[in-house]
């Protein structure tokens, strides 16, 4: 009797408790290490950006965030680890521009959907690529090299990371919104292209702001717009291709954080809230600006929202330029 009484008290006790059960899990949140995911190789500014905002994460949610880089078939592979992961919030993404917002329009099948896939967490910054010019080039500013080459269409030409590199098509959307011809140079990374850039081989280049800012302060390259909506604290001196004249002109790298799809809504706004607090803690925001990182921690709705308009503009611009996955 008092076993039978214990399990029909249970089952009232589960049966008028089912909505508190169902919730516990993200009340309890987290109860283990989470786990972040960058789809890259260690080292650069994606390992530089998740391992500061994981260590104040680390504080703030009372369980060890640890980072785990797992590389391969242009960021694909760690995508799908977390598309497939269990929606607890204990694993999330360091979604890319690229992987997020490009890939889907050079890629007929990818094996994950960003927009069915995956909750959208937060921006967590964005950096704007900066276009330079060889001292040689006759361009002091960006308007003065649009003019240079619209007089001499394909005399000039661009080195980007790779063929449908962010550096890439930003170069691309500057031929088709200001009318030029400037020739695509692809390389197989930064490293060889600032190279042959400081050694006059190529006249100008789409680069990330960290790969070449010590080289325009030495006076080695000439700064001529940064491609963000607005100035990189990094870089303030600098006008926006927008300021130049051309306020179709934007195009920014960024970062995002992301969970499996169905996580529940009370962990994305937990993990939201304490990112965007860790965004503006006075160290954090020293070392990642340092870098040319311009902060964000938006809601997950704007972030969803801008995700989907970025998809439409580089669709546009994947088209036009012709670029194919290597």
């Amino acid at each position: 009797m008092h076993y039978r009484n214990f399990g029909v008290a249970a089952i009232a006790c589960a049966a008028v408790l089912a909505t508190p059960c169902a919730a516990q899990p993200a009340q309890m949140y987290p109860t283990k290490p989470v786990r972040w995911v960058i789809p890259f190789a260690p080292g650069g500014n994606a390992d530089t950006l998740s391992r500061t905002v994981a260590q104040k994460m680390t504080d703030t949610l009372g369980q060890q965030v640890v980072v785990d880089n797992r590389s391969g078939a242009n960021g694909v592979i760690g995508m799908e680890i977390v598309a497939r992961a269990a929606p607890d919030g204990h694993t999330v993404l360091l979604g890319y521009i690229a992987n997020v917002a490009i890939m889907p329009s050079l890629v007929s099948k990818l094996p994950y959907d960003i927009l069915k896939d995956y909750a959208h967490i937060t921006q967590l910054a964005s950096s704007p690529n900066i276009f330079v010019a060889h001292p040689s080039v006759n361009a002091r500013n960006f308007k003065e090299l649009i003019a240079l080459a619209k007089a001499k269409p394909k005399s000039f030409s661009f080195a980007s990371a790779g063929v449908a590199s962010v550096g890439h098509l930003t170069g691309e959307l500057i031929n088709n919104l200001a009318g030029i011809d400037l020739q695509h140079v692809p390389y197989k990374g930064s490293g060889q292209s600032v190279i042959d850039l400081l050694a006059g081989q190529i006249q100008l280049m789409v680069s990330g702001m960290s790969s070449v800012m010590p080289h325009i302060k030495a006076g080695r390259m000439r700064s001529l717009a940064v491609t963000g909506g607005q100035r990189s604290s990094a870089m303030p001196e600098v006008p926006t291709l927008a300021e130049s004249g051309f306020p179709g002109l934007e195009a920014t790298a960024w970062y995002g954080l992301h969970a499996p799809a169905n996580t529940p809504k009370a962990i994305v706004t937990r993990l939201h809230g304490d990112i965007a607090k860790a965004l503006k803690l006075p160290d954090v925001k020293q070392r990642l600006e340092g870098l040319g990182f311009d902060l964000v921690g938006s809601a997950p709705e704007a972030y969803d929202a801008y995700i989907k308009s970025e998809i439409v503009k580089w669709a546009k611009v994947v088209k036009a330029s012709g670029a194919k996955a290597e």
